[in-house]
C-alpha cells in the first residue's frame, strides 16, 4: 500500500498555521541585573559607611572611608556619624558607633554585653596562659603591631597564640593599608569590655593583666 502525500490544501494549511505560530512568539525580555550593575544609583554614602562598619574590620577612619568614598569631606564624615548615632537611639538599637583610634567602630551597647557573653562565652573561661597575655599585652599597648613586631619582642613564635586571641574576640586583624601582605592586629570592644575599659587611653598596668 503506497503512501498518501498530502493534497495541495492540507499542505497549505499547514503553512499558515506555522506562519502564525511563529508570529505569535514574543521574545522574552531580559531580568535586570543586580542594583548597580546596569547603571542604577548606588547606594547612598551613609549607608555604605554603615556597612563598613557594620564589617567591624578595625576603626573606620576618615582616611579609610575615603578610600571608597572618594568624594568624602572630614566635616561629611563626622556628620554622617552622628546621623546613624541619632538613628540607632531613636529607633532603640542595642549597638552605637563609639570613637576607636582615630576612628569609629561598631559595638554593643554596655546593657546588651552580658547577652553577647552568654552567646560567645564569656573570655575568662578560657583560662589564658601567661604566654597568651604576653601577647595581648603587646597588642594592647603597641597597636597596631604586626606578627613579626611581636615575635621579635617575646623571641618566639606567636602564631598560635594570635589565633586563639582571635578565635576568642579579643584581637582583631586586618590587611595593611598599603598592600603587604602582613596582618595588622588590635584589640577589640569585647577585651575593652572584659577589662571594663572606655578607652584605650584607660588600659591598665601590664601587672594587672597577668592577673587573668
Amino acid at each position: 500500500m503506497e503512501p498518501q502525500l498530502p493534497d495541495r490544501e492540507t499542505e497549505h494549511h499547514d503553512l499558515e498555521a506555522n506562519s502564525q505560530e511563529q508570529q505569535n512568539v514574543r521574545p522574552r525580555r531580559k531580568r535586570p541585573g543586580p542594583a548597580g550593575s546596569n547603571g542604577t544609583a548606588p547606594p547612598p554614602a551613609e549607608r555604605i559607611l554603615e556597612a563598613m562598619l557594620f564589617a567591624g574590620r578595625g576603626a573606620v577612619t576618615f582616611q579609610k572611608a575615603r578610600l571608597i568614598l572618594a568624594d568624602l569631606s572630614e566635616e561629611q564624615f563626622l556628620s554622617m556619624i552622628d546621623a546613624l548615632n541619632a538613628a540607632y537611639r531613636l529607633q532603640g538599637r542595642p549597638y552605637a558607633l563609639m570613637p576607636r583610634e582615630q576612628g569609629y567602630v561598631m559595638t554593643i551597647k554596655p546593657t546588651f554585653l552580658p547577652l553577647l557573653e552568654r552567646l560567645r562565652g564569656p573570655a575568662r573561661e578560657a583560662r589564658l596562659s601567661t604566654a597568651a597575655i604576653d601577647v595581648l599585652s603587646l597588642v594592647a599597648y603597641r597597636q597596631p603591631i604586626i606578627k613579626q613586631d611581636i615575635d621579635a619582642v617575646r623571641g618566639f613564635d606567636s602564631g598560635a597564640i594570635l589565633r586563639q586571641l582571635l578565635k576568642h574576640g579579643l584581637l582583631a586583624a586586618e590587611r595593611r593599608a598599603d598592600g603587604g601582605r602582613d596582618l595588622i592586629y588590635s584589640t577589640t570592644t569585647r577585651f575593652l569590655a572584659l577589662f571594663n575599659l572606655s578607652t584605650l587611653d584607660d588600659l591598665p598596668q601590664t601587672q594587672e593583666l597577668e592577673r587573668l
